[in-house]
């Protein structure tokens, strides 16, 4: 919406209701750039998580909307851990959900698919969560919707947008999303992937939402996680949507990703302002509705700026909780022994003895770390 300014600005000058020295003359100019509207965005969703903050976790407790915490029959030891945690005003992911909505609406441009591709999905899935949250509060424990109705839903929303990802973005200089490209190899390894691009993006975005879920386990863990991850995207969708800097990296270029920073600081903002309530101890809990909707939007975006594979090294703190749980289960059932003391790994540190702020800043220490790692492959290729 904001880039209109910019435009208000063209049609000024077209009709001499302007000069091109005046100071709205080049104020208004600023709009039309994707770094400054990238910046505005993740200031409005951080101002808005501020803003709004305390009177939803206010309204969340006047509903009584508090996290239910698993029986020690379930978890065990964890119980005497979390116990103290019950009651915590939960659904606190409408906060991420509304900020990053709202500042992508006031700073993204409307014309753009992949804009409202990568919105599509954040709240398609965020719907879910929204859904599963509030049948574990009505029914007062920590099931909610079944797993079947979840993975059906979730496959829904994902193949949705794989397809209008694969099919509905425009080409650009014959540069479609549907070839793949990996790291460290500069073109693409097939150049059309087809109707298996739509099933590729599929499961990438199930896999993102639910490895976010599954790393939303403690005070801030998952936030902390997706702010590296959305900050390490930003970086990506402005290279991948400017002409000159994908053609000096050897990165695949397509012009309508250079509106997915925005998106990205705007989820980087809201979970800036979401922390400040998130923090050890927690005043609120994302729940489902913020973990389903930040896995989507993250791997959204890393669909639209074509870095999709490298979601697996800069999301690397969500690989390793999701392979963690698969492990365990894999384990478990064929040899009848768990290879962690729980799962996922950072409930395993938590029982190792590690205090709960020790496992989030260190796992916030090897998210930063994935992050970095993952910028770098854009050197060697």
């Amino acid at each position: 919406m904001m880039y209109w300014l910019y435009e208000l600005r063209e049609w000024m000058l077209a009709h001499d209701w302007m000069s091109g020295d005046a100071a709205l003359y080049k104020i208004l100019n600023l709009f039309k750039y994707h770094t400054f509207r990238a910046g505005g965005a993740a200031i409005t969703s951080f101002a808005l998580s501020l803003m709004y903050g305390d009177k939803l976790i206010c309204k969340l407790i006047s509903l009584k909307i508090g996290q239910p915490i698993r029986t020690a029959e379930e978890v065990h030891r964890l119980a005497e851990l979390h116990g103290k945690k019950a009651g915590t005003p939960t659904m606190g992911g409408i906060l991420l959900l509304g900020a990053i909505v709202l500042s992508t609406l006031l700073w993204a441009k409307w014309d753009n698919i992949m804009v409202w591709i990568v919105l599509f999905t954040t709240v398609g899935l965020g719907a879910l969560g929204f859904r599963d949250d509030y049948l574990k509060i009505s029914k007062k424990n920590s099931k909610g919707v079944s797993a079947r109705t979840k993975l059906v839903w979730q496959t829904s929303v994902a193949v949705m947008a794989g397809f209008a990802f694969a099919y509905l973005v425009p080409s650009d200089n014959n540069h479609t999303l549907r070839a793949l490209y990996i790291p460290f190899v500069k073109d693409a390894v097939i150049t059309d992937m087809g109707i298996f691009a739509v099933a590729m993006f599929s499961l990438i975005i199930v896999g993102a939402s639910n490895a976010v879920n599954l790393t939303d386990g403690l005070d801030g863990l998952a936030t902390g996680c997706s702010l590296t991850t959305a900050l390490a995207y930003t970086g990506f969708g402005y290279i991948c949507g400017n002409a000159k800097y994908s053609d000096y990296l050897g990165v695949a270029h397509h012009s309508l990703a250079n509106e997915l920073p925005i998106i990205a600081m705007a989820l980087a903002g809201a979970c800036l302002g979401f922390l400040w309530f998130n923090a050890h101890p927690a005043r609120m809990f994302m729940g489902d509705t913020g973990s389903l909707a930040l896995g989507g939007c993250i791997a959204a975006i890393a669909i639209g700026c074509k870095q999709e594979i490298v979601l697996a090294l800069v999301g690397g703190v969500f690989v390793m909780e999701a392979m963690s749980v698969i492990i365990q289960v894999v384990s478990f059932k064929k040899r009848g022994k768990r290879v962690f003391r729980m799962a996922p790994i950072h409930h395993h540190f938590e029982l190792g003895g590690w205090h709960e702020n020790q496992v989030i800043v260190r796992f916030w220490i090897m998210s930063l770390l994935f992050a970095l790692l993952g910028l770098a492959t854009l050197k060697l290729r």
